[in-house]
């Protein structure tokens, strides 16, 4: 990345990124407060996150899927948007077709002694 105070992104070229595979996170920004990336989940796929150490929001920007948040589930789609609290259980299920999120991660500040 660069030491810009902004980028600009096409979010067409991002996705142009991904390799294919059926399950693939791909990177794009990673600053200090922040990092975002892309997620794919082919239909039929399986998801096998674990809890991530920072607080998260996904953009569900095609697909559809059901989604497992501790012991709630809910179907999301298009245009969802979703906040994950640091070590929430979550993943995705049930994928009816292919899905393709934006992802965007808060960073914890490093702890000064």
């Amino acid at each position: 990345m660069t030491d810009s105070t902004w980028q600009v992104f096409d979010l067409a070229e991002v996705r142009d990124k991904l390799k294919g595979e059926a399950v693939e996170y791909l990177e794009f920004l990673n600053v200090p407060a922040l990092n975002c990336g892309i997620y794919f989940l082919a239909a039929g796929s399986t998801d096998m996150q674990a809890p991530h150490d920072e607080d998260e929001v996904y953009v569900v920007l095609s697909g559809r899927a059901r989604m497992q948040l501790g012991e709630e589930e809910r179907g999301v789609g298009p245009g969802s948007l979703l906040y994950i609290s640091a070590t929430t259980a979550h993943s995705f299920f049930e994928i009816e077709e292919d899905m393709t999120l934006l992802v965007i991660f808060a960073t914890s500040p490093p702890v000064h002694d």
